[in-house]
């Protein structure tokens, strides 16, 4: 396994490899502006003269917390909601298109009559050529289409109308890791804006070179993507800070829960992180080769350190075998990610491991102290009509979180929430906050098994900061099926990787450990394949270990301090053309900053390349 700092690397080069982005023209005028934009919401505003544009080729993240308006915002952007105040301008002839979260397919009897209606509708050719390409049947009935099914065939829509401005709402909710993958290709092909509301980090960091921030009803644009979003928001709440220091006590008190309740809580995850290294590294040394853990089972009593034994696990539908001749045993307080496709046996591994489904071939044994929560995506203990009180306390005002009695109150703020809504309504609550109550609910039950089924859908940053943390400090067992690549390198020790043929990859690590050992896996195998077309009657020579010529040397000492170097001269660059007034009062200083930018960016690329080739050889020259 690597170095830290090579699985670093390895996470950007991944990144870089896409085809490059379209340069950034903000000397362009917008196709879209919207000026004094206001509106209230309740019994206030929610947006009050906010101003906004989006040029022609904008690759813009939109970020806000949950409940701050930004689905609205983006609905106002669409037109399918009027403003109470402010001047909407669209230039002549720009189709606008929006991707909303849960598409209502609900009138229509199949996906493609969805996919295609209405007077504006694409033509179905290329909704079905998209359909190809994210290998979904849009002939299957509406009603009985999953969520992943709904969202791929409202996406088909979204990108065969060819917009000129696409408006995404939480486009990965529901995809799988190949379908995310296709959509990041696309949008990477893209020529025109697009303007995007994700809790993807992986997504967001790949794709996006402008940033919308709604905060507290004001919005904030900085010309740069997500990759130096909490950069920015941290000098911000640091002014913040600064400004209310000279203003009344409520202020200070608001400025220094900025300042420790969100830029402390990253301080402290990353010496979460820095722990999370040590933990894997430590998983890692308990597998063998085969991906079988050495350890022997303890006893089965209260400090079992081997909770699940699974030995030879196999378990067919038919046909098709979903698992075979799996073995791990599962650590307490292991953290485990399972990916793969859609389809590929996730929620069955999971139902073998947590002993709800018996394996036709092998066996799992189960501590039997071993109790567990399951916090899956369907939020069924959540009624509309309930209170938040109702859910959190059974309508009291006192709540056992995890053996400790605390007031609801001051639960709901350790879960980000003003206390004034322990009595509010669950249907008023925005999705992400209705996640964000359940996490709640579930988190403070005991339990020393935690098993978490997409738990990052609808959530904003802060919340998943939060979740990480939680996490981090759980006692138990955790196993995690997402499709959020950042959360499950910030978060898992063990990643199982399902391929679909029924074979499970077990990597001490992260995403990026996993997508690097399959990255591996397939170069060699392709290398086998020539080397079997080639007639020889002679055994080939055993491998010789490379080692690194001088060039080769000097580069894997030096390049990364070139790299961190062209990162703080870019970090410069896009500080100076993050001021307001730079664009519209020296664009011809503005250029010269965007075209240093890209140059920068592209050596970048090429020196990252080159450095991971370089460890590369030096890890298997170890070996």
């Amino acid at each position: 396994m690597l170095k830290q700092v090579q699985h670093d690397f390895a996470v950007t080069v991944a990144i870089r490899r896409h085809p490059p982005y379209p340069p950034v023209t903000m000397s362009q005028p917008p196709i879209f502006a919207f000026e004094k934009l206001s509106l209230q919401q309740g019994g206030g505003w929610l947006f009050q003269d906010i101003d906004l544009f989006i040029g022609a080729r904008d690759r813009l993240a939109l970020i806000g917390r949950n409940g701050a308006g930004k689905t609205t915002l983006m609905k106002l952007v669409a037109g399918s909601v009027e403003a109470d105040k402010g001047n909407r301008v669209v230039v002549p002839g720009t189709n606008i298109v929006m991707l909303e979260q849960d598409p209502d397919v609900s009138a229509f009897e199949k996906l493609v009559d969805f996919a295609v209606h209405g007077e504006k509708g694409p033509p179905e050719y290329a909704v079905r050529a998209i359909a190809d390409q994210l290998g979904i049947d849009l002939d299957r009935e509406a009603k009985t289409a999953s969520g992943g099914e709904k969202r791929r065939a409202a996406i088909c829509r979204a990108l065969a109308s060819e917009p000129d401005l696409l408006l995404l709402d939480e486009p990965t909710n529901h995809l799988d890791l190949a379908a995310i993958e296709w959509l990041e290709e696309w949008l990477t092909r893209y020529r025109g804006a697009f303007m995007v509301i994700s809790h993807d980090r992986t997504f967001l960091t790949r794709l996006t070179r402008q940033t919308f921030w709604l905060d507290r009803g004001l919005l904030r644009r900085n010309e740069i993507g997500f990759g130096g979003y909490d950069v920015w928001t941290e000098q911000v709440f640091a002014e913040d800070a600064r400004n209310a220091s000279r203003l009344d006590a409520k202020l200070k008190i608001e400025a220094h829960w900025l300042e420790r309740g969100v830029t402390a809580r990253r301080k402290r995850n990353q010496g979460r992180l820095a722990k999370l290294w040590e933990m894997r590294a430590a998983r890692a040394a308990m597998i063998g080769p085969q991906g079988t853990a050495k350890l022997g089972a303890s006893s089965d009593d209260s400090k079992t350190k081997t909770v699940i034994n699974a030995q030879g696990v196999g378990i067919s539908f038919g046909q098709r075998t979903i698992i075979k001749d799996f073995t791990l045993r599962v650590q307490r307080g292991d953290r485990i990610g399972i990916v793969g496709a859609n389809g590929a046996g996730k929620t069955t591994l999971i139902r073998l491991l947590t002993g709800e489904t018996a394996p036709d071939t092998g066996s799992i044994t189960l501590s039997p102290t071993l109790t567990g929560i399951v916090i899956d995506q369907q939020r069924k203990l959540l009624t509309p009509q309930k209170r938040v009180r109702d859910v959190l306390a059974d309508g009291g005002d006192w709540v056992d979180v995890r053996g400790v009695r605390k007031h609801v109150q001051g639960y709901l703020k350790e879960f980000l929430f003003d206390p004034s809504l322990i009595d509010a309504r669950i249907g008023t609550l925005s999705g992400g906050e209705q996640s964000r109550i359940l996490l709640a609910r579930e988190f403070a039950r005991e339990a020393n098994l935690l098993v978490l089924d997409e738990p990052t859908n609808d959530l904003d940053l802060e919340t998943l900061d939060l979740l990480q943390e939680v996490i981090s400090d759980y006692d138990g067992t955790v196993l995690i099926v997402s499709h959020d690549r950042d959360f499950l390198d910030r978060t898992v020790t063990l990643t199982l990787g399902l391929d679909g043929s029924g074979h499970v990859d077990i990597i001490a690590g992260g995403y990026a450990d996993w997508e690097e050992k399959r990255d591996r896996r397939d170069k060699p195998s392709s290398a086998k394949s020539t080397a079997k077309a080639t007639p020889t009657s002679a055994a080939p020579a055993p491998a010789k270990k490379i080692k690194l010529t001088y060039k080769d040397q000097r580069d894997y000492d030096l390049l990364p301090a070139r790299i961190a170097e062209i990162d703080a001269e870019v970090a410069a660059a896009e500080k100076e053309m993050g001021e307001p007034a730079l664009y519209t009062q020296n664009p011809a200083r503005f250029a010269e900053l965007t075209a240093k930018t890209e140059k920068l960016r592209a050596e970048k690329d090429v020196a990252e390349e080159r450095w991971l080739e370089l460890a590369m050889i030096v890890e298997e020259a170890a070996t």
